[in-house]
């Protein structure tokens, strides 16, 4: 079993979650002795083997429940499911429905069971393998199915996908109730073929057919604006903390006279990243983040490295689908006055979620909540900007960007 430590909040076409490196590491030796004496316990103990664990797993390093879960009236359906289902049962898909359903109960909408190819999925989300797509971010807004971000130069940009637009259906079948990754492997596809979105925007409905294409995700892009360095982060992937680093290093030698850091619909992404990439502005030993978690206790993640941005003046671009690891950033250089927060009110997930390798498939569970430098609490209500600047869909139809302008301008005293 190995964990992970993830910061995100929602689901993309282009990508959705992430995590953090591993928070234990163990030798090859001490994973094949506790593997031997799990299974001594199991072959001794019987039914009470879950018992025994508990007092020698910690020992062990493994953490234990103190009582079993009562899975009698499951397994009394199991064998009901046996003896009269007029059908084939396949146990490997019950047993994973077993797995969603455990976690689901939690009622915490980020703790969820994934299969061994929901996981893969994940995994590829996390590194911006995409495959074929339309190139937008979803999200859910009041439970509903949202375009977060279409992404420039793709299929869904391109047949005029929209901020905040709802989507109603897809293929003809209603996203009423799904999650974000169900309709997230709706809309993927091999590439040429097409996908059929029926999108709500002001009150109306409209179909759009989409044919499908690769999908290339950077997480990292930057460009110099007449003297001012913009960086543009889409997702918190686990090398995007250096690949920003390089990107504020080759900007500085080009004498940009300020940064614009733009996490308009960055979902989050690894913990790790959000640290590194606030550490280009926070001095080295500062708080970044502060954690608070039932298994983990209470800890400070601190900036590392060089502060080369410290005393560069910056902006920092949020909207509404800004979430997880871009609130820490934001939050860590609003609290050290390190940037004006420019746009709109963030997304507002302040948990931290753990990946936990469970054979083929992977679990995500809520482990920590998290809180800014000066102890703020961003859930359910995010980081409010300095300066609020709206992006409407009359903009985004036009090709405007109001925000950007605005810190722009702002960045060079107008």
């Amino acid at each position: 079993m190995s964990t992970t430590h993830n910061t995100t909040s929602q689901a993309n076409d282009q990508t959705e979650h992430g995590p953090r490196a591993p928070q234990k590491r163990f030798t090859s030796g001490f994973l094949f002795g506790a593997v031997m004496i799990a299974g001594i316990v199991a072959f001794v103990a019987g039914a009470h083997s879950a018992d025994i664990m508990a007092v020698i797993g910690p020992r062990l390093g493994i953490r234990q429940a103190s009582a079993p879960l009562n899975m009698g009236t499951a397994q009394q359906v199991y064998q009901h499911l046996v003896t009269a289902f007029d059908g084939e049962l396949d146990r490997g898909k019950l047993s994973q429905q077993a797995a969603k359903g455990v976690a689901s109960a939690t009622g915490d909408p980020y703790t969820e069971y994934y299969t061994a190819d929901e996981a893969k999925k994940l995994r590829d989300d996390l590194e911006g393998k995409i495959g074929g797509g339309i190139g937008a971010q979803l999200g859910k807004r009041d439970g509903k199915i949202t375009i977060v971000r279409p992404l420039k130069d793709t299929p869904a940009a391109q047949a005029g996908l929209q901020v905040g637009d709802t989507v109603l259906a897809i293929n003809g079948q209603s996203t009423d109730g799904i999650s974000t990754d169900k309709a997230v492997s709706q809309i993927r596809g091999e590439v040429g073929s097409t996908v059929k979105l029926t999108i709500e925007r002001g009150g109306e409905s409209k179909d759009y057919t989409i044919t499908r294409a690769e999908i290339v995700a950077p997480d990292v892009e930057s460009q110099n604006k007449d003297g001012i360095g913009v960086i543009t982060l889409n997702r918190f992937a686990r090398d995007s903390g250096s690949k920003v680093r390089q990107a504020a290093t080759d900007l500085t030698r080009q004498g940009v006279k300020g940064i614009v850091l733009d996490l308009r619909g960055n979902s989050g992404g690894f913990l790790e990243a959000g640290v590194e990439v606030a550490s280009l502005w926070v001095p080295e030993g500062q708080a970044v983040v502060h954690e608070k978690g039932k298994q983990h206790g209470d800890s400070t993640r601190k900036a590392t490295g060089s502060d080369i941005l410290s005393k560069t003046p910056t902006v920092v671009l949020i909207n509404s689908a800004s979430a997880s690891a871009s609130e820490i950033v934001a939050g860590a250089l609003k609290d050290h006055s390190k940037a004006t927060i420019m746009g709109t009110q963030s997304y507002g997930k302040g948990s931290v979620q753990e990946l936990v390798e469970l054979g083929d498939g992977m679990l995500k569970v809520t482990v920590a909540k998290w809180y800014t430098p000066h102890q703020h609490s961003i859930s359910k209500q995010g980081i409010t900007p300095q300066k609020k600047v709206e992006l409407t869909s009359d903009d985004a139809k036009a090709g405007r960007d109001p925000q950007l302008d605005a810190a722009l301008a702002s960045l060079r005293g107008e």
